[in-house]
């Protein structure tokens, strides 16, 4: 063979070689768990959850279920407020995976359950959020949240601007 012809072949390996590694690259990204359709899962997860427990809350159109405890007084949080909240958050098993307080927040930064649930309340308002994992972090692991996690919050509206 000649040396045009090596080269030739040689360049032709390279490519198979090229698409070969960045076929691995697309389909390493992907896994059993991006088949699956959390939404309907999530949905009888929170059902059973209420059930079991005896607790009434409210469907939201995007899959939130919510039980407003107090709604507090004077206008609710708008959409793009900054935001003082007291918060528990829970795992379905009853584990707080995380307690606090965000102090002068923009609930646009935060998960969409919140940026749902947030503006149903007042200043003063407390709710619980049953959350599915789709608008809380989805498939991402946390430290203390596994992927793909019906999350509950207690929440407490403290103050808004």
């Amino acid at each position: 063979m000649s040396y045009l012809g090596e080269a030739t072949s040689k360049t032709k390996q390279m490519k198979h070689l090229f698409l070969l590694g960045l076929l691995a690259i697309l389909f390493s990204g992907c896994s059993k768990d991006d088949d699956v359709d959390y939404g309907p899962i999530d949905e009888q997860l929170i059902k059973d959850y209420l059930e079991e427990n005896d607790l009434e809350a409210q469907r939201h159109s995007s899959g939130l279920y919510y039980h407003i405890i107090t709604p507090g007084t004077g206008n609710n949080v708008y959409p793009n407020a900054r935001v003082t909240i007291r918060y528990t958050g829970k795992l379905l098993d009853g584990t707080v995976f995380d307690s606090g307080k965000l102090t002068d927040y923009p609930l646009s930064n935060l998960i969409p359950a919140w940026k749902i649930g947030i503006p149903m309340l007042k200043k003063g308002g407390k709710a619980i959020f049953y959350c599915p994992s789709a608008l809380a972090y989805g498939s991402q692991v946390k430290p203390t949240i596994p992927a793909n996690s019906v999350l509950i919050f207690d929440v407490e509206v403290i103050h808004f601007q």
